[in-house]
């Protein structure tokens, strides 16, 4: 496996909100501009997206939703939730998210790409099986963990959200599937009020969701030291065959939406991490997937960051970086994770504060 893939394309710009809306097109201007620098656009493959499938889109959501937001093309403008807006465009450029989302995995699990990131919008993460939320149409990861399971033979899947915001959607599709690992850290409490310490599973797939509800101000040091602790464990233990990441980079100390701390980077850091683990359990197969980050020149500056990391232009020391943490912050949240979990991942006792 060689190269890292990317997936970017003027289409996903087509998903027009209003003016005043977070996700608005402008959100990733700043960033293609880099991307289309020869100097930059050299040091990757570009991935062509294209449009997921009915039946793709309906591994994960309802006939009757996907009906919906199809709907919307019959409208220059329309409301699928009170902050989920349409255009006509919008059901295409959804569909191609979800698309490049699933031929960055494809790429990635035949080979012919060691990772990718999938630099698409709408992002996915609160859309749940039947509904819009969150400025989420289609769940671009979940749709890609199911493509990657039905279609690539994939038993065991990761996803890690490191988003400002709990990825509801992702979890409660997933609650109940042992074959899925759902990692999420997030602001706590914060929109859209759900991932607790508590919620863990349910059913079969008890224990295969783990929720690091975190406080406003965290940092570089913060997030480094929370996933050495709790993500490198949980994986070696789920062993997947492959990561997805949920990268929302609102959790950036610019972003109008949140008030956590983190840098480029910060950004670095949690992608080596990931990198590392991936290495580690499944071959390095790990594909990151935009979810939020409203500030345009931060969110550009933070991708540059991870795709620095990913073409090995960096190298973070991640355990430097975690010796930073305010770490008696953090104990009490690694210990009620831990705690939470201790029937179900035994490994976990060690990391124990």
């Amino acid at each position: 496996m060689t190269g890292t893939g990317v997936v970017w394309d003027p289409v996903y710009l087509d998903h027009v909100t209003d003016d005043g809306h977070p996700d608005h097109p402008r959100r990733l201007e700043p960033l293609y501009r880099r991307l289309r620098d020869p100097l930059v656009n050299c040091r990757f493959t570009t991935i062509v997206p294209r449009a997921a499938t009915d039946g793709e889109i309906m591994l994960v959501h309802s006939p009757s939703y996907l009906n919906q937001v199809k709907a919307t093309a019959a409208s220059p403008a329309s409301a699928l939730s009170a902050d989920t807006l349409t255009c006509d465009r919008s059901f295409t450029v959804a569909a191609m998210a979800a698309g490049g989302t699933i031929e960055a995995i494809r790429r990635v699990v035949a080979g012919t790409l060691a990772h990718a990131l999938v630099l698409a919008r709408p992002p996915g993460h609160h859309a749940e099986r039947t509904r819009a939320m969150g400025y989420c149409l289609f769940n671009n990861v979940a749709i890609g963990c199911m493509a990657a399971r039905t279609a690539m033979g994939l038993n065991r899947v990761m996803v890690v959200d490191w988003d400002l915001h709990h990825g509801n959607g992702t979890q409660h599709i997933f609650e109940r599937d042992p074959s899925v690992f759902f990692f999420s850290s997030h602001q706590f409490p914060h929109y859209p009020g759900t991932g607790h310490f508590t919620e863990t599973g349910q059913g079969p797939g008890e224990g295969t969701t783990m929720n690091v509800p975190l406080s406003r101000g965290c940092g570089d040091g913060e997030f480094a030291a929370i996933y050495r602790r709790l993500l490198i464990p949980v994986a070696r233990v789920f062993e997947p065959q492959l990561i997805l990441v949920s990268a929302g980079f609102d959790i950036h100390a610019d972003d109008p939406l949140g008030q956590m701390k983190v840098t480029p980077a910060g950004f670095a850091g949690l992608t080596r991490l990931i990198l590392d683990i991936a290495r580690q359990t499944c071959a390095g197969r790990v594909v990151f997937c935009l979810e939020g980050g409203y500030h345009a020149d931060a969110l550009a500056d933070s991708a540059m960051a991870v795709i620095d990391e990913l073409t090995g232009r960096t190298s973070t020391d991640v355990d430097a970086m975690a010796a930073t943490a305010d770490t008696g912050r953090l104990n009490t949240i690694a210990d009620r994770c831990i705690h939470s979990h201790r029937w179900f991942l035994k490994e976990l006792d060690g990391q124990l504060s």
